[in-house]
């Protein structure tokens, strides 16, 4: 048994060896890493400001994204972001008799970060989220309920929307 074991040892220093010299030959660099350049994906995201919402909806998603991404260490951007929020709630099911029924929210976000200097798009897409919740026919508890959905929602499209803007700023920088 203390040769398996001798064996087993030898084999993982092999295999975590080879696996040092892999990553370290690829160009992985971490997402909140400082770039060649010196820049970090933190102060380059600070550089985008979001363009004012009408609806509640995107209103909760801008609040998000700007606390979440920082405020501009010069007082510049560099960047707009522009928010397209869509909603939509499908009832999901409702017993007969039954006082309680299940929705489901559901938030799409289409987004595109113009460049602001040059008016220029840099990058464009989409998120989106789906919470279900249930309403038992008590109105004010029915409103939290699908105001709750609703904030849970924005919360989950917008921390995805800032990811995908730190990986295009890390890869453009990069």
């Amino acid at each position: 048994m203390p040769q398996l074991n001798a064996l087993a040892m030898s084999l993982l220093k092999f295999f975590l060896l080879g696996f040092c010299l892999a990553v370290a030959g690829c160009s992985y660099r971490p997402l909140y890493g400082t770039s060649a350049d010196g820049q970090s994906v933190a102060v380059a995201l600070s550089g985008i400001s979001i363009e004012e919402q009408k609806e509640r909806t995107g209103q909760l998603v801008r609040n998000e994204l700007v606390s979440s991404l920082g405020p501009s260490a010069d007082g510049t951007s560099r960047y707009m972001l522009k928010l397209e929020p869509v909603e939509k709630t499908i009832n999901l099911s409702s017993l007969p008799g039954q006082k309680l029924e299940r929705k489901r929210y559901r938030l799409n976000v289409k987004y595109v970060l113009v460049s602001t200097a040059t008016g220029q798009v840099a990058q464009e897409g989409a998120s989106f989220a789906t919470v279900s919740y249930d309403t038992v026919l008590q109105p004010i508890a029915d409103l939290q309920a699908a105001e709750n959905a609703r904030v849970r929602a924005t919360r989950e499209v917008a921390e995805d929307i800032r990811l995908r803007l730190a990986a295009f700023l890390s890869a453009k920088s990069g």
